[in-house]
């Protein structure tokens, strides 16, 4: 590639930055733009979110990735709310006893509302069946029969006993009723004789009343042998009384129940179990004393007796009031938040719980709808994204702890029918959560179909300006903020851009523009002024970075001072100011660095001494093996490389990473072999390629004003200048301070495309390109070089043979 010294010209003040001319902007302030109805920049998120959500099979979930701060919760709940309000209401759910197994409640889905109908409704019934029953039972009527089934009973029990009774005494025996039971004695003069008595009567008359008595005992035996089947006929007979009392008590309130719910099939056999629960139970229901706070929350708190709550109703899903579905938003996705839980109570030492302790979670609320969800939040809970996983393959929800669930618990406890489930989840995160699910969990992909990816950036044109100042009109409405005027309105057009790093796109981070929205409005408020201009959020802008700049300052105080060595004049064999970019949280500045190379007769190596400390990143120690590379390739295709050359960061105490500063390691290199000095009021950035070519580096405006900044400290001079790839110059936003000195001719930047480019506008000598003979021309960069490499190995070759030892190799 032909080079030329007067090619290499600066760049104008006007390709620095991009301006936005206030005059480009047909409004005077934001009141007179409308809201902005669509998302600009997301064309390719909002279309994968409505993609999933018209998507009714299962498995097309959301995963929305992207960095935090551009809007994705926002967005996603925006399109999901849209959905949700042309979406059917979802169904109740609430559980109830299960009379045949109690500690696996019933899942009942009613109609929505009609959860609500039937929980007041069982609790009136509670309340209707207790009064009922007890004023039934306590009623003469059934005290008049139940004292007729007892009279019938005694009755028949005395009746035969009058039978005994009466035998024996025609055979003059008595039957005597003792403490302990039944007894017969003989009888003289109507009096039971005494045992002295009877032994005085004649042997004969002794042994006839002694076999009476034996057959009177064997007749009192089977009277007494009656007697509990005749106890057990009347206890039955009581029992159908008091099933006849209670389904008269009851049998009238749940027709009126079945009559209501009469469409609904599963709450009618539950009603017709509570009908048999009642009667089964009708005994203890009756003879249970009443506890204080029995009323109709004493379910909710775990007071009344057991059976009042046991014909109560969870509701656990509650959509009576709704006119859409249900849109839910958990910032705490712990297993108990999403699955539900079963809680308990402390009860005399001991833990007790039933139904109406079961409480439900994000994914009851959202059943029927939508659910969203942060990425970080529910890896980070323990057992919630295995647990989500779970019941999104399953299709239900199923409560149970997670001790359980993992099989670690062994105690008994209720197992609540699972809920079928019926949901639309997306999930907000980052790109490298989205991609390690990608990897790393084969289920990830078959339950989140849908990527969702949100872009930072968008291309700027007129008219994605004027869409991008009605974004920000809806946000100063929205935010409750004076008015912005067109020239403020220009200069938040600006940030936008500056954001991206690119003065062809506008950045989408709404959080970091709201912030200076927000504080612009202040300034303007202490001000006292009525509307927002650019002067106020340029203030705002400066002030977000002096409340962070503490560190630059230092850094740049201790050039100043001399304590980090950069020179800014001058010039210097095999020493040139490299550019890197430190970030800290949020903020990013550029730093300027002393950046050396030694050479010597070797084996063609270039040493990176970063790398052999081992602070030297990969990327780093790539872009210093591509040098070699380079010098290979250019100077010695037909010889060794016989050098050995070195290469540092000086005073860098900390990591070096990214190829960044390769170009600027190879044009020391280039001097420290060559001899020709570069110049020091030149700083430089852009990572080379083997063929020479200089390409594009990220941070391209903090490098800049890192070594503006530091010239500015001791003087412009109108010589300093910063060397970048050609490719970066529509990267350009630098700050107006630097804006300013380039327009008066104070500070210069050179866009470059090959390393020949830059090396001429560093020495101020001509690279020199390969003539017809192949020789570069006499007195050119590239010329002195390859005399230095060629005088080297014929130094190598002197020394006995190592270099045709190494070429054999």
């Amino acid at each position: 590639m032909r080079s030329s010294m007067a090619e290499n010209k600066p760049l104008s003040h006007k390709e620095l930055c991009w301006r936005c001319a206030p005059d480009q902007l047909d409004f005077e302030t934001t009141d007179d733009l409308q809201d902005l109805g669509d998302i600009i920049g997301q064309n390719r998120a909002v279309a994968s979110i409505n993609f999933a959500v018209a998507m009714p099979q299962t498995g097309y979930n959301v995963y929305a990735l992207g960095p935090d701060g551009i809007g994705k919760h926002t967005i996603v709940r925006r399109y999901f709310d849209q959905a949700a309000a042309d979406s059917p209401v979802p169904d109740d759910y609430c559980y109830v006893s299960n009379f045949q197994e109690s500690r696996k409640p019933r899942a009942l889905r009613l109609p929505p509302g009609r959860g609500t109908v039937l929980q007041n409704d069982m609790a009136q019934f509670v309340e209707d069946v207790r009064v009922g029953l007890r004023s039934t039972f306590e009623s003469g009527d059934y005290r008049t029969r139940q004292q007729s089934i007892q009279e019938e009973f005694r009755e028949r029990r005395e009746s035969a006993l009058a039978e005994v009774e009466a035998e024996a005494k025609s055979q003059g025996i008595a039957l005597l009723r003792t403490p302990v039971g039944f007894a017969f004695g003989p009888i003289r003069d109507g009096k039971v004789i005494s045992p002295e008595d009877f032994q005085s009567l004649p042997k004969e008359e002794q042994e006839r009343v002694k076999t009476t008595i034996e057959d009177l005992q064997e007749k009192l035996v089977k009277v007494l042998q009656q007697t509990p089947v005749w106890m057990k006929e009347a206890q039955n007979a009581i029992r159908r009384l008091n099933d006849e009392t209670a389904e008269f008590a009851v049998g009238h309130l749940i027709d009126t129940l079945r009559k209501k719910h009469a469409d609904l099939p599963k709450v009618l056999d539950y009603l017709d179990g509570v009908r048999r629960d009642v009667i089964d139970n009708v005994e203890a229901f009756i003879n249970e004393p009443e506890k204080p706070g029995a009323g109709r929350d004493a379910a909710e708190f775990g007071d009344g007796p057991s059976l009042i709550r046991r014909y109560r109703v969870n509701l656990l899903v509650d959509n009576g009031s709704a006119d859409r579905a249900p849109v839910v938003y958990e910032d705490d996705p712990t297993y108990d938040r999403l699955l539900g839980r079963i809680e308990h109570r402390a009860e005399m030492g001991t833990l007790l719980t039933d139904l109406h302790m079961i409480r439900p979670g994000a994914l009851h609320r959202a059943n029927g709808g939508y659910l969203v969800l942060d990425a970080r939040k529910l890896l980070t809970r323990p057992w919630a994204w295995e647990a989500l996983k779970r019941a999104l393959l399953a299709e239900y929800i199923r409560i149970e702890p997670v001790a359980q669930a993992l099989g670690l618990l062994s105690t008994v406890t209720l197992e609540p029918e699972p809920i079928a489930l019926n949901v639309k989840i997306a999930i907000v995160g980052d790109r490298l959560i989205y991609y390690l699910l990608s990897q790393h969990d084969p289920e990830f992909t078959r339950l989140f179909k849908v990527a969702a990816d949100f872009d930072e950036r968008f291309d700027r044109s007129e008219e994605h300006n004027r869409l991008y100042a009605r974004l920000v009109a809806t946000l100063v409405r929205e935010e409750k903020l004076r008015p912005f005027d067109r020239a403020g309105v220009a200069r938040v057009l600006e940030f936008a851009a500056r954001e991206t790093g690119d003065s062809e796109k506008l950045s989408t981070q709404i959080e970091s523009l709201l912030d200076l929205l927000r504080e612009a409005n202040h300034w303007a408020g202490k001000d006292e002024r009525k509307v927002v201009g650019a002067v106020e959020v340029q203030r705002a802008v400066d002030a977000q970075i002096g409340r962070l700049d503490r560190v630059r300052e230092r850094v740049q105080e201790e050039i100043l001072r001399g304590t980090i060595a950069i020179d800014t004049e001058g010039a210097a064999v095999g020493q040139i100011n490299g550019l890197s970019v430190m970030q800290l949280g949020s903020f990013a500045f550029g730093r300027p660095s002393r950046i050396t190379a030694r050479v010597r007769l070797g084996k063609g190596e270039v040493l990176d001494i970063e790398r052999e400390v081992e602070l030297g990143g990969p990327l780093h120690s790539k872009g210093v093996l591509i040098l070699s590379g380079f010098l290979s390739s250019r100077y010695a295709d037909d010889r060794p490389l016989s050098l050995s050359a070195s290469l540092v960061f000086e005073q860098s105490y900390g990591g070096v990473d990214g190829d960044s500063a390769s170009s600027a390691e190879l044009y020391a290199l280039l001097s420290a072999i060559s001899g020709v000095p570069i110049k020091q009021c030149f700083a430089v950035t852009g990572s080379v390629n083997q063929h020479g070519q200089v390409q594009a580096i990220g941070g391209v405006n903090e490098k800049i004003e890192g070594f503006f900044d530091l010239c500015a400290g001791r003087g412009l001079t109108g010589a300093q200048s910063v060397l970048i790839p050609a490719t970066n110059v529509k990267h350009l936003m630098v700050h107006q301070r630097v804006l300013a000195a380039a327009k008066e001719g104070q500070f210069h930047i050179y866009p470059v495309a090959t390393i020949d480019q830059g090396i001429e506008i560093l020495t101020g000598i001509p690279a020199g390109e390969r003539g017809a003979d192949g020789q570069y021309p006499e007195g050119s960069l590239n010329s002195r070089v390859e005399a230095r490499l060629m005088e080297m190995a014929e130094k190598r070759r002197a020394f006995g043979g190592p270099a045709r030892l190494e070429g054999s190799e």
